[in-house]
């Protein structure tokens, strides 16, 4: 079937988030429609002279596609975010001691997120991509709230090492962008016009 943007998807259109972070869920959640979760399992690396915005909206689109033929027919979102200042990338820093570095570096800074999102069209092959920026205060922090915010928070799976949903939110001066959500992994009025350009009802 052909869900295409002149046309109105079945009731049951199948969605499929192809991310495995909790984070994401909870944000699609809100729109309270069905959906599915599926691993991508793609390389995140950067290409060579790729810029931070190109990385996280190429990879949105690849992690759409790697799911796809898992899901025949439905429309399937992917999302990235690379965060950067500068000529310097911070992507989700796995270590307690990468995440000391990275916070280091950003105190006293702005940074900026640049969320990718893709929504793809199983049936029809069509995608839609776009990058959404979040620019981020940081506060000029010292080593021992660093220390005193890594004790307490989990964030070693964020990119950037700031979990602005949790306690992250007190290392910050200022948020600036169109969507909260893209900050936390997800750009939900993005997506809300994605999923209407395919014909998806929606308030």
């Amino acid at each position: 079937m052909d869900f295409g943007s002149n046309s109105r998807p079945a009731p049951k259109l199948r969605l499929v988030l192809a991310s495995t972070s909790p984070y994401r869920r909870e944000l699609l959640a809100r729109l309270q429609l069905p959906f599915e979760v599926a691993a991508p399992e793609t390389d995140e690396t950067a290409l060579p002279g790729e810029t931070p915005a190109a990385t996280a909206e190429r990879l949105s689109l690849a992690k759409a596609q790697a799911v796809a033929q898992r899901f025949p027919g439905a429309l399937i979102i992917g999302s990235d975010q690379v965060a950067y200042c500068g000529e310097q990338s911070y992507g989700k820093p796995g270590s307690r001691q990468n995440a000391v570095s990275q916070l280091r570096s950003m105190r006293g800074k702005e940074v900026i997120f640049h969320t990718g999102l893709c929504l793809l069209n199983a049936a029809t092959g069509r995608t839609q991509v776009r990058g959404v920026q979040t620019r981020v205060g940081f506060r000029n922090l010292s080593d021992a709230e660093i220390e005193r915010y890594l004790d307490q928070e989990d964030a070693l799976n964020c990119a950037g090492s700031a979990k602005s949903e949790g306690l992250g939110i007190a290392l910050l001066e200022y948020l600036r962008g169109e969507d909260p959500n893209a900050l936390i992994g997800l750009p939900l009025i993005a997506l809300c016009e994605m999923l209407r350009a395919e014909g998806l009802p929606l308030p």
